[in-house]
């Protein structure tokens, strides 16, 4: 961002039109300052870069009403921004339900008298009456928004069509049409409103309340007034609502609502916990961590809101299509109505025609469709703890064809643990991990940390040597009462003149070797540990058609061991982090788009440099930063995962184009040869918009079922 720049975010309630909101983006965006500008319907949210926002904050506020005069801009500081369950549809919408009831109320009076009797001057009056009430408030709003030069907008389309149907006589099809049509937005609105409540039930975790805890008592304050330092209690059934450290209290934890993990995790004094996860069993105290603003609950939310702000392809050129869309059909609807009514005479026939053209003309159910189906793939992605830094991130992971890892802490836990012991032939597994972990007690290298970390959970009562010297990178010789005890590598017993002749080395790991008074008893191997989830992971992304790879830093013996236990394909080892984007590029040539997932700082040059970068939640900042991608669990199932929701979105999208195109054409095509009516039309509008809404959803369920 430039210096001097800010960015804000503000509210635009009352933003009910898709295609409104892109007229709005577009005229904001060309004020004089403003650097960025992009309005997310989906969370009816306008995030603007620009300078002095103080005195641009008016100009928003005329665009905006000028375009959707209901339409107010906030602020977003100044509103509390909450994501809840509305009411009841009745209640949500009784204005217009009552009107269209009314409306319906004298349509139907009007149809039966024109059926029933030959006094057709009343049916003619509950039909003006039944428009009056139906298309009024549309008229009214076509002719401000004329005034304000706004001439293809929904209002003003529909206002001609069915006012050129009264001029024609069809009294009863300008009507119905009106009615079929508030009707169809009614439930178009419903099915947006729902659509944006569930995608953001499943992101918008943030507690209200929390109860702090004041000596023997408890208190409920407001969870945005916790601090860090404070102590808060979990009651069963409550959300975690602050990152925090557990003081006192056992329980489990189902940590489903962050990371998609079903199985409940158990928590204990001393462990950190995310907000947002739910405590299923016992009381907890926990220490506030941080608070509301930083805690993972708010992360998850800002990036979600953020995400849904950075626009992918597929909806920047639906947006300029509809803006060429909306003038040609009109433009065809024209000269439909003019030219053939010169040749053939039948004025009335191609006047009905043209109007069909002027109501499927309305952009909306593109326009709206494709950034609802990739809002619904951005909340799918958190739900699974899967955070997309955009759609264009989604729309770049559907393309990829091949997954490149690091090794550590991406395929592998990035901790040291003992892998196995080997005995010679005298002592048992047992008496050779105490005699590794006495001799390691007094050590602070990773290899001895994880021997001693062992025997304590096997708990093996561990006893000090009477004396202890490190040899310098090769180990450690101690003296017990029970006698001499070599701990270390193999030039350690060579030094020592040791026979090694039955000591066979492991392709993986490091291996520690056990001498006592001058005899091999036996070895263990020390490794990193690979998640248990990596070869069932691997698995899936091959079933994807992916190909994978592993660049590492690590011993080429070391991560050809880890590629083959995982199932990996290439391996690419020994590599300074300028080699590991040379590598990249290389199987980026070979096969085709790529997606790096690391974790560490020097990871950060090949997560820029690669089409999708993902990090690791548990990563460097650094890395994080550099992601399109961050998977919270640090889990190697999110790979395939993310994989599976951004091609699922993708494929949305692309249907609800095709969709919404083809059967605004095919409507077009019957109605030129007169196939094709006005309710026909209609549907081809607001009834398209509402199935393309409904379709762009199935990523959230098909991900909340997995």
């Amino acid at each position: 961002m430039p210096e001097g720049v800010e960015k804000r975010v503000y509210i635009l309630d009352n933003l009910g039109c898709a295609n409104c909101a892109a007229k709005m983006e577009r005229q904001i965006r060309e004020l004089p300052g403003v650097k960025m500008a992009t309005i997310t319907f989906a969370t009816k949210q306008l995030a603007v870069a620009a300078d002095n926002q103080e005195e641009l904050l008016p100009e928003f506020r005329r665009i905006c009403a000028s375009i959707e005069s209901e339409v107010t801009v906030t602020p977003r500081e100044e509103e509390a921004v909450t994501y809840k369950k509305k009411e009841s549809v009745f209640a949500d919408n009784r204005k217009e339900i009552l009107s269209v009831a009314a409306g319906a109320v004298l349509f139907i009076a009007g149809e039966v008298l024109e059926r029933t009797t030959a006094e057709s001057k009343i049916g003619v009056v509950l039909f003006v009456a039944a428009y009056a009430i139906l298309g009024l408030e549309i008229v009214w709003t076509a002719v401000k928004n004329l005034t304000k030069g706004h001439v293809f907008d929904e209002n003003f389309l529909m206002s001609v069509a069915t006012l050129a149907a009264f001029a024609i006589g069809d009294f009863a099809e300008a009507v119905g049409v009106m009615l079929f049509y508030r009707v169809g937005e009614i439930f178009e609105d419903i099915a947006v409103s729902r659509s944006r409540s569930q995608i953001m039930e499943v992101v918008d975790l943030r507690p209200e309340t929390v109860s702090l805890v004041q000596g023997n008592e408890a208190r409920t304050i407001p969870a945005k007034d916790a601090r860090a330092g404070d102590i808060i209690l979990i009651r069963p059934g409550d959300r975690i609502p602050l990152d925090g450290r557990i003081i006192e209290g056992e329980s489990q934890i189902d940590t489903s609502p962050v990371t998609g993990e079903p199985v409940p995790v158990k928590v204990f004094p001393g462990k950190e916990i995310y907000s947002g996860c739910v405590n299923d069993t016992g009381v907890l105290k926990l220490e506030v961590q941080k608070p509301l603003g930083e805690s993972m609950v708010s992360r998850i939310l800002d990036s979600v809101e953020n995400a849904a702000a950075s626009k992918p392809k597929i909806d920047r050129f639906i947006t300029r299509f509809a803006r060429i869309y909306t003038p040609a059909v009109v433009a065809a609807a024209i000269l439909t109505a003019v030219v053939p009514s010169l040749i053939t005479g039948e004025w009335n026939y191609w006047i009905y025609t043209a109007i069909t053209f002027l109501v499927i003309s309305c952009p909306c159910a593109l326009v709206l469709s494709v950034p609802l189906a990739f809002f619904s793939g951005i909340g799918a992605g958190s739900r699974k703890g899967i955070l997309f830094k955009g759609g264009v991130a989604i729309e770049a992971l559907k393309d990829i064809k091949a997954v490149v890892m690091d090794k550590t802490g991406t395929i592998t836990r990035g901790n040291f643990a003992v892998q196995k012991i080997v005995t010679m032939d005298r002592l048992t597994e047992k008496q050779i991990l105490t005699i590794a972990a006495d001799c390691e007690l007094g050590s602070t290298h990773p290899i001895g940390t994880s021997i001693v970390t062992e025997a304590q959970k096997r708990k093996l009562t561990l006893t000090r040597p009477e004396q202890a010297e490190e040899i310098s990178g090769k180990g450690i010789r101690a003296v017990f009462p029970e006698g001499t005890v070599l701990c270390g590598s193999r030039g350690l017993m060579e030094d020592y003149q040791i026979d090694t002749g039955r000591y066979q080395k492991d392709v993986y790991g490091t291996e520690v070797l056990i001498a006592v008074d001058g005899r091999l008893e036996g070895y263990l191997v020390i490794a990193d540990e690979i998640k248990e989830e990596a070869g069932s992971a691997v698995s899936r992304m091959k079933s994807q058609r992916l190909l994978t790879a592993m660049l590492t830093g690590d011993a080429k013996d070391s991560a050809i061991a880890v590629a083959q236990q995982t199932g990996i394909d290439e391996v690419h080892a020994q590599l300074l982090p300028q080699d590991k984007l040379h590598n990249l590029q290389k199987i980026r040539e070979k096969h085709g788009a790529v997606m790096f997932v690391g974790d560490g700082i020097n990871d950060a040059p090949v997560l820029a440099g690669a089409d999708v970068g993902a990090a690791m939640g548990s990563g460097a900042d650094a890395a994080i930063e550099a992601a399109d991608v961050v998977f919270m669990t640090s889990s190697m199932d999110a790979i395939p995962e993310a994989v599976d929701i951004a091609r699922s979105t993708g494929r949305i999208a692309m249907q609800n184009v095709v969709f919404a195109l083809t059967v605004k054409f095919l409507v077009m095509i019957l109605g030129f040869f007169g196939y094709a009516n006005m309710w026909m039309a209609v549907f081809a509008d607001t009834g398209v918009a509402m199935l393309c809404v409904l379709n762009s959803i199935r990523v959230l369920y098909t991900v909340r079922k997995s």
